[in-house]
């Protein structure tokens, strides 16, 4: 699993968890669980200025 800390200014330091099957973004009170597919799709669609 690859974890990489997303730290602002504002204390507020939510985290992007990759693993082989799912994606986990946020923090503990709110947390979005993506498909590995459903990742791909959405940093492509952040790659072509699309999101």
């Amino acid at each position: 699993m690859k974890i990489i800390n997303l730290c602002g200014q504002n204390s507020c330091c939510p985290v992007v968890k990759i693993d082989d099957d799912r994606v986990e973004i946020g923090e503990k009170n709110s947390l979005c669980i993506l498909s590995r597919q459903e990742w791909e799709i959405l940093k492509q669609k952040i790659i072509n200025g699309e999101a």
